[in-house]
């Protein structure tokens, strides 16, 4: 048996997956294996699944570092054994001077040495490491420690002969340590492939891990090709003078018992106040929210929270439920913006305990899509916090429920096609600018689909790169798909255990110093454990700034009604940039054709534009249908009030759990897991079947036979494409109230989703050009007049001073500490009374920040970087880039210096023009608050033919058009048809005209739409119920006319030298 084994949970060093080692040692006939990975156990519930399919014993190890670097292997015998395992990572974790490199300690050992079976190591275990250094005492002494933490009985010395010199040597004073010491010896093999054949790719992972190429020597790779899984009968042989060592293994694995107790329930426990339990405490606060929510209390409004509640209690979740509430409302107390999505807001409970705003009685929306007793899942509440303040929640969190019972969940960031490419290049020693060429050209695509790449999009196999001069590099970034390459922490999971967690899971420091689980959040609800998501989202940022920016004391944002004239009218039309969820190129193309005049309308769209509705043609039907342009029948009559609200067509899963629930006779729970089975089935026979148990229910039911089979060929088309309705309601909640905002609020909407970004569908230049089209001014950088985040001054936007590229929040705090004191006269005043880094300084003279009193910008960057030079010089600073990049202003001699030579260079230096204007403020703020790019060409342009995007707004369907401006988000969206169509948007100084470019004119263009920053395109105009797009017929990169900067990317460094 293999009871020393890497999975590819050891990063950078397991070359094989879990489910391959495992698929292999069944093939060989071994009853058990261990998984014994560097210093975590990632790979346990995994191991255990994948093992339980295979019929073999799962053994949960690990190879701990030590204090000092020496390689222990640790092997849980029973679940107390694994347990320890987890104690003692944590404790190597969470007490190491480096997150990411654990040491054991001794003493923990001592204390959680309970249930573990320990082997002496590899190499670099303590005991072979001192016998390689010739040191016996010191082996012998180690392993008297490891002995006295452990017992004779449960330690082994470890033997491993992967054919390199001097290993035999080694194997003998091992032995003989062991013989003298008493204890047992065992045999490994050290595994990392579960093949010969993975020894390449392991090779080149240890080249990654140790930043070397395969033309270097380092200690760490292996020379030779041995550590793969072997069989019993080449162990035998290759221990053959010391058989026990192998008989052990045996024994070893029989001792063992699976470490893991999975199917536990490790709920939070939330302490009730005196004299009540959880649940009643449950039922109260559910009961109160349900008078605030409804007033009355009706019987159907009772039945329900009574059905929900019971279903909860019964589950063992009401604790759950608590925190979830107790968190909500701490934040809510505080100010904190915060709103509940997903499947929860089909519960009336998580209503009524003011976790949604869904009403789900009103909407006819099934709990059981949420939680059932005879699905028995996990309850899952998402719940979005603003983005800025979401880490206090957190803190809260860790605080509340304690240390050791609080930790996020862990991901697994593995290699896609373009890591992979760059870390296998490195390793093979391919030169930087080549590897750089290939990886920028990569679409965002898995790592296995690199060579598929170079066939199927154009603008790589148009970029003059040759597949055949990368053949090793393509096969090794193929098997390293999926690899995990490193862990990170979830963006917003959570888990909160009554029991300490450290029970199941090893806990460790996150980058940002948080405590973080060793599994995912798919491992985790194995474990038994609850995920609980608290969510950033930036978009409640906004809406927090917008409610503070907007000064009619009558308004508030949470009593918007849904039902404004002038909201629908807006969305009708299709101006939607900014607004959530309906901003995409798609969604703006849906709703001039939609004509959304109610709030269910909305919540459709939210569903409708989504990858499954998409390629199953579920949109032209409902759009037809809601526009009276097709017939809406019932193949039965049940069917109607359950689709009546998305005109027949199956739109969202919850119609299927009724469907299934009306004709058929399931239970509402029975009906959920019925569409769960046919969303991830993946078998012909396994649907037949299915099929034929849906139809013989539904005869019994009372169902004919030809209708029955006609309703489940109808929803087995749309159950892998439904969206959760609950979720779309919710979204959709917040998608009419911003754009209610942006019909009413346009200059405080934009100022705050300009100040929230990066968020959305657009950059913060195309948010610019949006707010000028509906009439707001845009003012520009001012060090007199910004603020830190953008700002309404009567009715216009000001920029903020975040937009300033490298500038700090320390630095944005200087300045307005000194704004306090009055407004600035000169840049030698602002100079004297901030601290600022040099370069921010200039940046902010790039960015026209001095303008109002400092009109020569050219003159104030050459009189600070002067000075700046000639302070470097007098304090023999090493570097100009300490001189001109790390001295603050407090650095350069006195302010009058500065004044003095801003004089002297207005009256001796020429301003930038305005192209230098533009391309540095471009460079410096992402935009130009004067002037678009596309205005300096619109001249030329127009002899060309070119109309501006509000031109072609006007524009007949069918009429050949050319247009040119900035590329905004091309992407390609699945399409049922599978064949590629390309949408983008191009930006000029009017607006946004969107684009689309089918499979044989991107197969022509691809290399210029994915290659430039501005286009020229060529097509035809398309009606899209009033709002105008242009299908391509021809494209070309737009470079500008000569003797004008490019709108590609303008740089100011030009205009840099030039002030030196």
């Amino acid at each position: 048996m293999h009871l020393h084994v890497h999975s590819q949970y050891s990063f950078l060093d397991g070359a094989s997956r879990c489910s391959e080692l495992v698929a292999r040692c069944a093939e060989l006939g071994m009853g058990a294996m261990a998984i014994t990975d560097h210093d975590n156990v990632s790979c346990a519930v995994e191991f255990a699944r994948a093992a339980a399919e295979h019929g073999i014993k799962p053994i949960q190890g690990v190879e701990l570092t030590m204090e000092g670097g020496a390689h222990l292997t640790l092997l849980a015998e029973n679940p107390e054994g694994y347990a320890n395992i987890c104690n003692i990572l944590t404790d190597a974790y969470m007490n190491s001077s480096d997150r990411r490199r654990p040491e054991a300690r001794v003493h923990t050992l001592e204390r959680h040495s309970k249930g573990l079976i320990a082997l002496s190591g590899c190499r670099r275990g303590a005991i072979p490491a001192a016998i390689l250094a010739r040191q016996h005492d010191r082996a012998m002494q180690a392993a008297e420690a490891l002995v006295k933490i452990f017992g004779k009985r449960n330690f082994y010395i470890e033997l491993q002969h992967p054919m390199t010199p001097g290993a035999a040597a080694l194997n003998s004073a091992l032995i003989h340590l062991a013989s003298s010491l008493g204890v047992g010896v065992v045999a490994t093999n050290n595994v990392h492939y579960t093949h010969k054949s993975g020894f390449e790719l392991h090779d080149v992972l240890t080249c990654i891990r140790t930043l070397t190429t395969l033309d270097d020597i380092h200690p760490e790779r292996h020379i030779n090709a041995e550590n793969y899984l072997k069989s019993a009968a080449q162990m035998r042989e290759l221990f053959a003078l010391v058989p026990e060592a192998v008989v052990n293994t045996l024994a070893i694995a029989e001792r063992c018992s699976p470490g893991l107790n999975l199917g536990r329930k490790l709920f939070p426990k939330y302490e009730p106040p005196a004299g009540e339990s959880p649940a009643s405490l449950l039922r109260r606060l559910t009961m109160q929210g349900a008078e605030a929510r409804y007033g009355r209390i009706t019987q159907a409004v009772r039945d329900r929270l009574e059905h929900e509640l019971n279903v909860i209690i019964t589950l063992g979740f009401e604790g759950y439920f608590l925190a979830v509430h107790d968190i909500a409302a701490w934040a809510r107390g505080r100010g904190i913006r915060c709103a509940g999505r997903g499947s929860a807001a089909d519960s009336a409970v998580v209503y009524c305990l003011g976790l949604t705003n869904v009403d789900p009685i009103a909407r006819g929306l099934l709990f059981e899509r949420f939680l059932s007793l005879e699905r028995a899942q996990r309850p899952d509440i998402d719940i979005d916090f603003q983005s800025d303040r979401r880490d206090e929640v957190a803190d809260y969190v860790y605080e509340r429920y304690g240390q050791g019972h609080v930790a996020s969940v862990c991901t697994f960031n593995t290699f896609l096609a373009r890591s992979a490419v760059r870390d296998v290049g490195k390793a093979l020693g391919i030169p930087e600018p080549e590897i750089d060429r290939l990886a920028k050209r990569l679409p965002h695509i898995p790592a296995d689909g690199v060579r598929a790449a170079f066939s199927r999009y154009p603008e790589l196999r148009d970029s003059g790169i040759q597949p055949h001069r990368f053949e090793l590099l393509l096969d090794l970034v193929h098997q390293m798909a999926g690899l995990p390459r490193h862990i990170g922490t979830h963006l917003g999971g959570l888990v909160i255990s009554g029991e300490p967690l450290t029970c199941v899971t090893p806990l460790q420091m996150s980058a940002k110093g948080v405590p973080i689980t060793q599994f995912d959040k798919d491992s985790i609800e194995e474990l038994g454990l609850i995920k609980l998501d608290l969510l950033s989202l930036r978009t409640l940022c906004a809406v927090e700034r917008a409610q503070e920016l907007i000064k009619a004391p009558e308004f508030s944002y949470d009593r918007i009604p849904h039902d404004d004239a002038a909201t629908y009218s807006m969305l009708q039309s299709g101006e939607t940039i900014g607004v959530f969820q309906l901003e995409s190129p798609a969604q703006r193309a849906l709703q001039p054709r939609l004509k959304a005049d109610s709030f269910e309308d909305i919540v459709a769209s939210v569903a409708l534009i989504r990858p499954g509705p998409i390629k199953g043609n579920m949109v032209e039907p409902f759009v037809a249908r809601r526009r009276g342009k097709e017939e809406v029948s019932y193949v039965d009559p049940r069917l109607e009030p359950i689709l009546k609200k998305t005109y027949g067509v199956v739109l969202y899963q919850e119609q299927v759990i009724q469907i299934a629930t009306a004709i058929a006779g399931f239970s509402p729970g029975e009906s959920d897991r019925l569409r769960k089975v046919m969303t991830h089935c993946r078998s012909m026979v396994e649907m037949e079947a299915i099929g034929r148990d849906f139809v013989a229910k539904a005869m019994a039911n009372g169902t004919d036979k030809e209708t029955a089979e006609t309703i489940f060929s109808y929803i087995v088309g749309y159950a892998g494409y439904g969206f959760c309705e609950a979720h779309a309601a919710a979204f959709a909640d917040t998608a009419y109230r911003t754009a209610y905002l942006c019909r009413h609020f346009p200059a405080e909407f934009f100022a705050a989703l300009l100040s929230a970004q990066p968020m959305g569908f657009y950059p913060p230049r195309t948010l610019i050009v949006e707010a000028r089209r509906r009439g707001v001014r845009v003012l520009p950088l001012d060090v007199n007049a910004s603020k830190h985040r953008y700002t309404v001054e009567n009715g216009a936007i000001r920029v903020g001073l975040m937009q300033v590229k490298g500038i700090s929040a320390s630095d944005i705090q200087s300045i307005e500490d000194a704004q306090a004191s009055g407004p600035f006269t000169s840049a030698a005043d602002f100079a004297a009374r901030t601290d600022v880094p040099v370069d921010v300084f200039e940046n902010l003279a790039l960015a026209g920040a001095f303008d109002s009193i400092e009109p020569n910008r050219r003159a104030v960057v050459w009189a600070v970087r002067r000075l700046a030079s000639s302070s470097a010089a007098a304090r023999k600073l090493s570097s100009e880039a300490e001189a001109a990049g790390q001295m603050r202003l407090s650095g350069l001699e006195d302010g009058a210096s500065l004044k003095a030579h801003v004089a002297e260079a207005s009256r001796s230096i020429r301003d930038f023009t305005p192209i230098q204007s533009f391309a540095a403020e471009t460079e410096i703020l992402g935009f130009c608050v004067h002037k678009h790019a596309m205005e300096f060409y619109r001249s030329s342009l127009a002899r060309w033919g070119a109309l501006t995007a509000s031109e072609i707004a006007q524009a007949k369907p069918g009429q050949l058009v050319r247009a040119a401006g900035l590329v905004v988000r091309p992407h390609r969206p699945p399409t049922k048809s599978g064949r590629t169509v390309v949408f983008l948007s191009l930006e000029d100084e009017t607006g946004l005209t969107d684009v689309t470019v089918f499979e044989s004119e991107y197969q022509k263009y691809g290399a210029a739409i994915f290659g430039s920053a501005a286009l020229l395109v060529e097509g035809t105009v398309c009606d899209r119920g009033g709002a105008a797009s242009i299908t391509a017929k021809r494209i070309r990169p737009f470079r500008g006319r000569r003797g004008h900067a490019s709108p590609r990317q303008p740089s100011a460094s030009t205009d840099r030298e030039a002030c030196r």
